[in-house]
């Protein structure tokens, strides 16, 4: 991480963090997604529940969430000071509490800027229907 993320004038350190908790994700590294995920996080999943930081961490460790494939495209980031909103489509495959899901969803995270790198404080996904 840069010493002040904010001031990156490119999108590179926040294109590392996209990369960084994409990793996480697929293998459920609980350290490296509490890192990256502010602890104020508010997260709409596909069902329209609403989950904060600690369910998440809870669904990676006990297997609740298994996540297979996480292919980007379509990623845009708009800047705002220490703000950063990404959206970007995901090919994704996995299961959710058993059930599997597959096929194109479309990621909203708003990243905010902090003196040790890029904290995640919200976000939203929802399946591609078209």
């Amino acid at each position: 991480m840069i010493d002040d993320p904010a001031a990156d004038p490119s999108d590179a350190s926040l294109l590392a963090c996209e990369a960084a908790l994409r990793k996480a994700q697929l293998t459920s590294n609980v350290e490296e997604l509490d890192r990256l995920v502010d602890d104020a996080l508010v997260f709409t999943g596909p069902n329209g529940a609403v989950y904060g930081k600690q369910d998440d961490l809870d669904a990676h460790r006990r297997g609740l969430i298994r996540i297979t494939r996480l292919d980007p495209s379509e990623e845009r980031i708009q800047r705002f000071g220490n703000i950063a909103v990404v959206s970007v489509r995901m090919e994704m495959s996995g299961t959710f509490e058993g059930a599997p899901f597959a096929g194109p969803f479309r990621y909203t995270r708003v990243w905010r800027a902090h003196e040790d790198g890029w904290r995640i404080v919200a976000g939203h996904v929802s399946a591609v229907l078209a």
